[in-house]
């Protein structure tokens, strides 16, 4: 028997249960309870379906038609139906979520890429300083805000402050902030992009780094003063002298002394083996120890159970450089008490501080040795920037480091006038 085609008013009159056809597949269901709903009845693939439309009076007759109708379109295109609207309603689910993704801020973004990343950093503070830098100079202005929201004038209003008298650490805070928001992108979290991008964006807004403020160099002590400073230094006992004399003896980075382990110490053979990992450069470095170095090894107590040549006070740390740059303060404060100059960079005006003395090894071996530049490269950690002179020093001259460095370590303890100057091995060496 043919269904019987429903009017608005029959079915809103409709009172006993049952199935009550509107035709093409369209039925209106009533329960015991009196509720009445919408379905629509088809055939796909040899098998019948049943798709509910919706309840009753929220959808009324000519909405399920349409329903029912856009239903039928789907079915002639061999689509399910039902399969449709559960992609669709996914897919709005799914957008929903990146609605609500979007809504992440630039802190938290910042939060997530540092967590994700600090891992595969060599340096434990790494991640410190990219917290601090961005805290101090983004979060006040962008920290809060969707990371989706940032854009070039977000960026510009970071940046535009700093940019002249803060080169250096403004070109620091853009490079941050770009990484920050690629990773916001892939994640999701925003689309377009990226504003904080240099190349092709902000070089046309912004003048180029060298062009505003050189790079400065960390504050050096003359080499002239050094023997000096050493026999100052030789004087202290905080828990900061030992390492910083480590770190002037070998040319070392402060990083790499704070995390120096007797198992990269050879006594034996006098070497101090820093692996790839700890290294700027990312490559194994070897560093030749002078008697001096050794001896100052030889002073230092071992600790059981501890393998770090300068633990901390927190189990499982170390010192910091912060230590080393803290003791130079005190030194060069006593000596002005004293009515002296101190220990000042004297081109700059500044303190030194402990890498300075990376630039006060290489200005005494450059300007009274005849050391062949690369050899002193190499003492200094460098890669060799120029392909022929890499290749004709493919090793790492050690023998010639280790001759260079006890040099070093005897230029260490002479304490000069302030206009003399004490050439070491001033004859050409072997190269």
């Amino acid at each position: 028997m043919a269904a019987e085609k429903l009017t608005a008013l029959r079915v809103e009159k409709i009172k006993n249960p049952g199935y009550y056809g509107d035709g093409k597949g369209l039925w209106l269901r009533v329960k015991t309870t009196g509720a009445k709903s919408w379905m629509y009845r088809f055939m796909l693939q040899g098998k019948q379906r049943e798709m509910g439309l919706g309840p009753y009076p929220e959808i009324s007759l000519a909405d399920a038609r349409q329903l029912a109708a856009d239903a039928r379109e789907q079915t002639k295109r061999g689509t399910d139906p039902i399969e449709a609207r559960h992609q669709a309603e996914a897919d709005q689910q799914a957008q929903a979520l990146l609605a609500t993704a979007r809504l992440m801020t630039f802190d938290q973004c910042t939060k997530a890429f540092i967590s994700g990343k600090q891992a595969g950093w060599k340096n434990a503070k790494h991640a410190q300083q990219w917290e601090n830098t961005l805290t101090t100079y983004a979060s006040p202005l962008i920290g809060a805000l969707p990371v989706e929201s940032i854009d070039l004038a977000l960026v510009r209003k970071v940046l535009d402050p700093i940019w002249r008298e803060k080169t250096e650490t403004a070109s620091r805070v853009r490079s941050r902030i770009e990484a920050v928001l690629n990773w916001a992108t892939v994640s999701k979290y925003r689309t377009g992009d990226n504003p904080a991008r240099w190349r092709g964006n902000l070089e046309h807004l912004l003048p180029k780094p060298k062009d505003v403020s050189k790079p400065e160099n960390q504050p050096a002590l003359p080499y002239r003063q050094l023997g000096a400073f050493m026999a100052h230094l030789r004087q202290q006992t905080g828990i900061g002298a030992k390492p910083l004399e480590l770190a002037i003896l070998a040319n070392a980075r402060a990083g790499e002394v704070c995390g120096a382990t007797w198992s990269e110490i050879d006594l034996d053979n006098r070497c101090w083996h820093i692996p790839a990992a700890r290294m700027k450069a990312d490559k194994d470095h070897h560093i030749p120890l002078s008697d001096a170095a050794v001896r100052l090894l030889l002073s230092i107590p071992r600790i059981e159970g501890i393998d770090y040549v300068f633990p901390g006070i927190k189990k499982g740390k170390t010192i910091s450089d912060s230590t080393m740059n803290k003791l130079i303060r005190q030194m060069h404060d006593n000596e002005v008490k004293a009515g002296r100059a101190g220990y000042i960079d004297v081109k700059q005006g500044r303190v030194v501080v402990t890498h300075g003395f990376r630039s006060t090894f290489r200005d005494w071996a450059g300007e009274t040795t005849a050391y062949a530049r690369e050899v002193i490269e190499h003492a200094m950690a460098h890669q060799l920037k120029d392909k022929a002179e890499a290749a004709y020093a493919r090793g790492s001259m050690f023998e010639k480091r280790r001759r260079l460095m006890a040099d070093w370590a005897a230029f260490c303890e002479i304490e000069q006038r302030a206009a003399e100057v004490v050439p070491i091995r001033k004859t050409a060496l072997p190269t």
